[in-house]
């Protein structure tokens, strides 16, 4: 028996998760694929669909009635689980969009502000490997939806109709049946048969992020998203079961994936140990969950402020909190994708729809980004009103002088004639 899953690390060991999600090879190939379908369109979409997915074309685009027929043809059972994700993700993005509101505000000289408007057009990206996924396509479109984006597609590999029904419960407009690299610059640039989104967002393997990142200048993005990682920090307290099956859980995502605990108690890493035996000796994802095990660590602090900076330095896209300790100092941890606060907030609770939207930053990119929410659809437009007045003339004397020390005499003309027009 393998009495060490995780490998153990100190915290002098620890720098950060600050990973490159893009490999040259990888990016020098799908920039090529990127090229080739912003060229020639639905020929080359085609193309590489026959390629790379294996399949001959018999059907690119879903409409709305496809996708009610295909949520028809689902058990009741799966129904009412669609229906009831999506109505919580819907209520946590809906409490989101009610804290923005539109701002109207005296400024020197007249009043400003800012409207809040949603992009016409999202398309929601959902992986469809060995499962069909449909917790992604509720995620994405759900929130493109309460963020009142108008044209909502969804774009996936998979035509399970769990995932077409899962489009249709999310209010999705339309499905592109298609993945990967070609997918997503068909998405980016237009084709004959597909009309160019203004924001593209989800989860997708190398390929999927490489594209993404190649067209982020055409189109909005929501994050490039590495391998998914946990960080569990816990303390003595914690149950040495439920710390086990967590990491079990992300550690069956994927071969890349990074479990990690974090712990003041060597015993509670002994204990964590024997659990992931067990546990494995059952898992159907067993060889899967070996080998991400082994990109994970456990990682034993000799202090609470040591593990909290470790953690820090982590910037983990998901962070569990277990035990009496931990879970008082929640708001000293500074840099996480989703929090989970508690013995009962499982984070694959997250991954289902609680509420938040599981799609986070991985890699250390929580250090400058959050999660995927309604503010990736909506655009905050600022504008202004002037009228002649005492501070009006002092603003036009400000714009002037700053126009003449950075050498730009027509911008304090701009200005200057404001004084002396008849309006």
């Amino acid at each position: 028996m393998n009495s060490k899953r995780l490998r153990r690390q100190t915290p002098d060991e620890v720098t950060s998760t600050r990973l490159d999600s893009l490999d040259q090879e990888t990016l020098d190939a799908a920039q090529e694929i990127v090229r080739l379908v912003k060229s020639n369109g639905d020929g080359a979409l085609v193309g590489f669909i026959n390629r790379f997915e294996e399949r001959t074309v018999d059907k690119l685009i879903f409409d709305r009635e496809e996708l009610r027929s295909a949520f028809e043809r689902l058990s009741i059972g799966t129904q009412e689980v669609l229906v009831r994700t999506s109505e919580r993700i819907r209520s946590f993005a809906q409490a989101q969009m009610n804290c923005l509101s539109a701002l109207d505000c005296s400024i020197p000289g007249g009043r400003a502000g800012h409207s809040i408007a949603p992009v016409k057009r999202a398309a929601c990206y959902a992986p469809g490997g060995r499962f069909p996924l449909p917790s992604s396509v509720l995620m994405t479109a759900v929130t493109a939806k309460v963020a009142d984006v108008a044209d909502v597609v969804v774009v996936t590999p998979s035509r399970h109709d769990v995932m077409l029904g899962a489009a249709y419960v999310a209010g999705a407009d339309s499905l592109l049946h298609c993945g990967g690299a070609h997918a997503v610059a068909a998405v980016a640039y237009g084709t004959e048969s597909i009309e160019a989104a203004d924001v593209i967002v989800g989860p997708g393997n190398r390929w999927v992020t490489a594209a993404k990142y190649l067209v982020s200048g055409i189109v909005g993005i929501d994050m490039l998203a590495g391998p998914s990682e946990l960080v569990v920090v816990a303390d003595e307290s914690a149950d040495a079961c439920l710390v086990a099956s967590d990491l079990l859980a992300q550690a069956e995502h994927d071969p890349d994936a990074r479990p990690i605990l974090v712990t003041t108690s060597e015993t509670l890493i002994d204990c964590v140990e024997l659990e992931l035996e067990r546990q494995l000796k059952t898992l159907d994802t067993r060889h899967i969950a070996e080998q991400s095990l082994s990109n994970g660590a456990a990682i034993l602090c000799q202090t609470e402020d040591e593990a909290i900076e470790v953690t820090n330095a982590l910037a983990p896209e998901h962070l569990e909190l277990m035990g009496n300790n931990f879970e008082i100092l929640s708001d000293r941890f500074e840099h996480y994708g989703g929090l989970f606060v508690g013995t009962n907030a499982a984070e694959v609770l997250g991954d289902y729809g609680a509420g938040p939207n599981h799609v986070l930053p991985t890699g250390g990119t929580s250090r400058f980004s959050g999660g995927l929410s309604v503010f990736n659809f909506i655009r905050i437009r600022t504008w202004m009103r002037m009228e002649k007045n005492e501070s009006f003339e002092s603003l036009i004397g400000d714009t002037a002088t700053l126009a003449g020390l950075e050498g730009l005499s027509g911008h304090a003309q701009s200005a200057l004639q404001r004084l002396s027009a008849k309006v």
